[in-house]
């Protein structure tokens, strides 16, 4: 019997981040140890790079990572490939985002490089006001940010082993402005967190997503592609919906891939993955 292959996307699907303090559902991480039981491949493809897979994520226990949207492949403790930012396009990115006075980070599989003002910025977004409300002060106390302490601060950006880079929105400056200045050097998308702004985004390495790091992967893995199930949420995670032959939308996913998926299950908060996995007896 051939095995089957699920991809969950991280934030918004395999992660809830709407409280201050992400977490996996109780169901979610029943529903990959039970499928992995029966001998199944469970793969993280998420946008993120490996400095932002935390332990608590992968203790879960999952059979590899397409991470950077698609600019990297891990089987295992083995890279099947990596494709990073060429140094000029990452020059080009910094000096503008610094002329321009934007909150930003560099991501690299070794670390997430913040711009000058970011932790201050995500500080006030996640908790309040620090220095002036204990309210703020208690908030961080209890349920502290996995994302914010594992910034790096005071680093050269002008970095040669870069995946992608993530800006927060600027007054004054539309997506499609960042997309014009950009675009002949990166793939830029909308940014799939909401505390980051609607003109927020992603730069990342151009012909590379999820649905092409899919294929290689399956490919290698010799699984046929109507063995292959994909979660996601956000519109980041559309080609891997189309491309999967299973694409499925979380409840709690944006309308407009709700329309492209195959299916559409409960929320994440309510059992989603663990009841669309057990409809299609994965579990």
């Amino acid at each position: 019997m051939s095995k089957n292959i699920i991809f969950f996307d991280v934030d918004g699907t395999l992660v809830d981040v709407r409280p201050s303090r992400e977490y996996i559902p109780e169901s979610t991480i029943q529903a990959i140890h039970e499928t992995r039981k029966k001998g199944n491949f469970c793969f993280l493809c998420t946008g993120r790079s490996k400095a932002e897979i935390y332990p608590y994520i992968l203790d879960v226990g999952f059979d590899g990572i397409i991470g950077a949207g698609g600019g990297f492949v891990e089987i295992g403790n083995q890279m099947l490939y990596h494709k990073m930012v060429s140094q000029k396009a990452i020059d080009h990115v910094v000096n503008f985002f610094n002329h321009h006075d934007f909150d930003y980070y560099i991501e690299s599989n070794g670390g997430l490089y913040a711009s000058q003002n970011l932790v201050k910025r995500l500080e006030w977004i996640t908790y309040g006001d620090l220095e002036n409300d204990p309210k703020a002060r208690k908030k961080k106390e209890e349920t502290p940010s996995h994302f914010i302490p594992s910034l790096k601060e005071g680093y050269d950006l002008h970095r040669s082993d870069v995946n992608k880079i993530c800006f927060l929105e600027k007054e004054g400056f539309s997506f499609e402005r960042i997309k014009k200045e950009f675009e002949k050097e990166f793939n830029v998308i909308s940014c799939t967190v909401p505390s980051f702004g609607d003109n927020s985004g992603e730069l990342s390495v151009p012909g590379v997503n999820k649905a092409s790091a899919i294929e290689t992967l399956i490919t290698y893995l010799n699984i046929p592609k109507e063995n292959t199930y994909a979660f996601g949420d956000g519109l980041n995670d559309m080609d891997m919906l189309e491309y999967c032959q299973y694409g499925i939308a979380v409840g709690n996913a944006k309308e407009k891939l709700k329309k492209v998926a195959d299916e559409v299950t409960d929320d994440i908060a309510n059992d989603g993955i663990y009841n669309s996995m057990k409809k299609h007896n994965l579990i």
